[in-house]
């Protein structure tokens, strides 16, 4: 297969979508906004949002083995975890939003800190197969810094709306820039 070099008139139909980054833009930074300014309503939001969601795919998994029978073990399987997750979440979010939330924030730290410290890991022995001492020490760092996620989950679940805030206004800003570099033609 070779590969084709874009043309002016793919370059062009892209400059003419140009308001799609704009737009993606404008509703992250509005969200880091919100997450910086209001973090306990806008974690419960999204912690109804994640729930929704969960319940969703669940549904559609289990919808979808009557159609598809391909992998029928996984899709049970994550058809009933998702479906079970999802009203755990709303359930918890409709009777105590705060707490529900934060737990559903320490769950994904967790997730963080057990890859940070599989990621430590690996890299340690790369390190000792000839990596290098900064690959060793990365490693060494990020199996610390995964060991301290999973110590201290309900502590960095607290922060994540400021770091997630953060992120999103840096996110939003450079998606914007974006947007009107297409626009202008000069990306």
């Amino acid at each position: 297969m070779a590969e084709e070099a874009l043309t002016a008139n793919d370059l062009g139909d892209v400059s003419e979508a140009w308001w799609v980054p704009l737009v993606l833009g404008i509703i992250v930074v509005i969200f880091g906004l919100l997450l910086l300014s209001h973090p306990a309503e806008t974690s419960v939001w999204v912690a109804f949002l994640v729930g929704f969601w969960w319940l969703a795919g669940g549904v559609i998994n289990l919808i979808t083995l009557f159609v598809d029978r391909t992998l029928w073990g996984w899709k049970l399987f994550g058809g009933i975890l998702g479906v079970l997750a999802g009203l755990i979440v709303l359930d918890a979010a409709s009777s105590t939003p705060l707490l529900a939330a934060i737990g559903l924030g320490a769950v994904y730290v967790i997730v963080l800190g057990i890859q940070g410290m599989i990621i430590g890991v690996i890299e340690v022995i790369k390190a000792f197969k000839g990596g290098g001492w900064g690959v060793g020490i990365l490693g060494v760092l990020s199996f610390l810094f995964g060991l301290f996620l999973v110590y201290n989950p309900f502590a960095a679940a607290l922060a994540l709306p400021v770091v997630f805030g953060i992120l999103a206004l840096v996110f939003g800003i450079a998606a914007i820039f974006m947007a009107f570099r297409v626009r202008s033609g000069s990306y």
